[in-house]
């Protein structure tokens, strides 16, 4: 296929050489900033970089908006596109609704569920593509589109996609926030973060292996109160961490099985 990148941020960095190794062929790479278009398109032969929102001369089957949520619904308003063109945005929590001002685009859903980050390759193969389409022809589309990357396709609507973004955030946006707590504490005790990569991996792999509420250890699960008080008194240095502590460790408590330990 024939596809233009808008966007040239962590996920079009991704998302752009994979769908060349796929066989497809990017035409466009648009950006506001003309040396991020650029910067993207020397990785992608063949593609051009513009800053010129007037892409209505463009012959593309497929225009991806990878960009920030926020930056999709001004950039429908402002680009200027070929009439039935599939436009689809790769944001988690959007709504294909979005589009629904624009009835001149298709409006599709390409969202992959992963968290994309400088230098660090990610197999899409194995990557979840979650896929929304206005109509039949475009749902077909993106069907193949994905299929042409990964062996894990889903269609979803976009209440679906919400609540599967809003887990991936607390899975992991706020998993690696709480590590970095503990990365935090740790160097303030003057001890290496390495202590606690054995526990992380078996936390994480039994979690995986088992619903993880049923496998919940700990102070909070036990309700032991006298532990639970001298964590949250060496916390109040840490107004904010101690905080977390509270909060989460309430909700341990009230999703633990009796028998956890």
């Amino acid at each position: 296929m024939r596809i233009c990148l808008v966007g040239a941020g962590r996920v079009a960095t991704h998302l752009g050489p994979a769908l060349l190794r796929a066989g497809h062929t990017i035409t466009h790479v648009w950006s506001r900033t003309a040396a991020s278009a650029a910067a993207l398109a020397t990785q992608l032969p063949g593609a051009r970089a513009t800053t010129n929102p007037d892409l209505h001369q463009l012959e593309a089957e497929i225009v991806l908006l990878a960009v920030p949520d926020a930056a999709v619904e001004p950039l429908l308003a402002q680009l200027q596109l070929p009439a039935n063109v599939l436009a689809a945005h790769t944001a988690g929590a959007l709504p294909l609704a979005v589009f629904a001002p624009y009835p001149h685009l298709r409006g599709g859903v390409f969202y992959p569920l992963q968290t994309f980050s400088p230098g660090r390759m990610v197999d899409w193969t194995t990557l979840p593509l979650c896929l929304e389409a206005a109509d039949a022809a475009s749902q077909a589309t993106l069907l193949t589109l994905a299929h042409s990357l990964s062996q894990d396709v889903r269609l979803l609507n976009s209440g679906q996609r919400l609540l599967l973004h809003t887990a991936a955030v607390f899975a992991g946006n706020f998993t690696n926030h709480v590590l970095g707590i503990s990365h935090a504490l740790l160097q303030e005790a003057g001890l290496p973060f390495e202590l606690i990569v054995p526990l992380v991996r078996e936390t994480v792999e039994k979690a995986l292996a088992y619903p993880p509420f049923t496998v919940q250890t700990g102070p909070a699960a036990r309700h032991d109160a006298p532990t639970l008080a001298r964590h949250q008194a060496a916390l109040q240095t840490h107004p904010m961490w101690h905080e977390v502590y509270a909060t989460v460790s309430r909700s341990i408590q009230q999703a633990a099985e009796p028998s956890a330990g």
